[in-house]
C-alpha cells in the first residue's frame, strides 16, 4: 500500500521503457512526502487497443492511485498535480494525462500482516 497503476497507450513506449517509466513514478511519490519508500508499489498496463475520445489514435497515460485513507483532499490533489506535471515533462505530445486518487477504508483493508 500504496498502489499506483499507470494506464497507457502502448505507443508511449516508443521512447521510454516500463521500467524508466516506473521510476519515475516511484519517485514523484516518493518525493511527496506522503508514504514510505519501502510500501509503494507501482505497475503499468499499456493498451494496444482504445478509444479516447471516439478516436484509436491519440495516445494516453492515466495514473489511478489507491492509497489508505486518512490524507487531505490538499495532499491528494498535489500528488495528482505533480504527477500529471512530471508525466507531461516526459511526454509533451502526449494530450490525455491524468491522475486520480482513491482511498482504502482502514475497516475493510486486509493484508498479510494484518491477519
Amino acid at each position: 500500500m500504496p498502489h499506483f497503476v499507470l494506464d497507457c497507450s502502448q505507443d508511449i513506449l516508443n521512447d521510454r521503457t516500463e521500467m524508466d517509466i516506473l521510476k519515475e513514478v516511484h519517485q514523484v511519490t516518493v518525493d511527496s512526502g506522503l508514504f514510505a519508500t519501502e510500501d509503494i508499489k507501482v505497475r503499468m498496463r499499456p493498451y494496444d487497443t482504445y478509444l479516447v475520445g471516439g478516436k484509436a489514435e491519440p495516445p494516453f497515460i492515466h495514473v489511478f492511485g489507491d492509497i489508505m485513507e486518512g490524507r487531505s483532499t490538499k495532499k491528494k490533489a498535489a500528488l495528482s498535480q505533480a504527477m500529471v506535471s512530471k508525466l507531461k515533462s516526459l511526454f509533451p505530445e502526449v494530450p490525455y494525462i491524468a491522475m486520480n486518487v482513491r482511498e482504502f477504508e482502514k475497516a475493510t483493508y486486509a493484508n498479510l500482516r494484518s491477519i
